[in-house]
């Protein structure tokens, strides 16, 4: 990613830009978090799939972890903290998510799911992801307190298929797994693209941690780029075939530490300092 920028995102409220756009054809928006990429890396590797979504749209820096010193306190960079922020737009003191254990979340802050069913029920909504708690947690799908919110399709839980994707320690399997996320949401999307989905790769979040910034990192950061251009260009093609009006958003969770970019969850600068890329052409000043 070659581009530069700064701001801060709100991914609820740009995901509204969805029903909010003047342009024809039927309304599409697809949400990808990919794990662990701080904004230093991805603006320094080669990602040439993400730079075409970028130009027609924007790339901006962003960034997770509270209000340093501020109204909402300051929490963990780590990814399931910074996934409810992202699905709910709030930040922890709200959605209750403090670490990976996503132990009580407070469903009364709403994901977008959630706003999107009870405003269009007949909308066709998806998850992509290597693992289930983003359904089952932070989705919330089939919960008392989500209203029994059903999601229309969903691949995920490769990660406890051990037959199909057995486990080794150089982590090959998670990039394994990615592909096969990336193989169900390009399926999905060209054949039934449903009007709101969240697809999530975890290959370079692993590579972070076994080798920090490194070849192997950023050789995961290339892969996951071409996971991202097979997405793009099926979208791309729904668009050029049905005239569908899509909405892409891009982002990661959290960045990685100065010293070796091995760890996170403190609030260093760059464990902080996240990004988002999205084909949306118009964005407001607060961007």
């Amino acid at each position: 990613m070659r581009m530069k920028g700064n701001g801060i995102f709100s991914v609820t409220v740009l995901l509204f830009c969805l029903t909010a756009s003047a342009q024809k054809g039927a309304k599409k928006a697809l949400f990808i978090i990919v794990d662990g990429i701080p904004a230093d890396v991805v603006e320094k590797v080669a990602t040439p799939n993400l730079d075409q979504i970028a130009a027609t749209g924007h790339y901006r820096r962003a960034y997770v972890g509270g209000e340093k010193d501020g109204y909402s306190p300051q929490t963990p960079t780590i990814s399931a903290v910074s996934y409810n922020s992202l699905l709910t737009g709030t930040w922890v003191n709200k959605h209750n998510v403090w670490d990976n254990n996503i132990k009580e979340p407070n469903y009364n802050y709403w994901t977008i799911f959630r706003l999107y069913k009870e405003q269009y029920p007949k909308g066709k909504t998806a998850v992509f992801s290597s693992w289930t708690d983003n359904r089952t947690k932070f989705v919330g799908e089939g919960l008392p307190q989500t209203g029994n919110l059903q999601l229309d399709d969903h691949f995920d839980g490769y990660e406890l298929d051990t037959v199909r994707f057995p486990h080794d320690k150089a982590g090959d399997f998670m990039h394994r797994i990615d592909e096969q996320v990336a193989t169900d949401a390009v399926a999905t999307i060209k054949k039934s693209a449903p009007e709101l989905s969240w697809m999530y790769l975890e290959y370079t979040d692993d590579m972070g941690h076994m080798y920090g910034d490194s070849p192997q990192f950023y050789a995961a950061v290339e892969k996951m780029d071409q996971q991202i251009g097979r997405i793009w260009a099926a979208i791309q093609e729904r668009q050029k075939r049905f005239g569908e009006d899509w909405l892409i958003f891009i982002t990661t969770d959290h960045g990685r530490d100065e010293k070796t970019g091995r760890g996170h969850g403190g609030q260093s600068p760059r464990q902080r300092t996240t990004w988002m890329v999205t084909n949306l052409k118009r964005i407001n000043a607060y961007t």
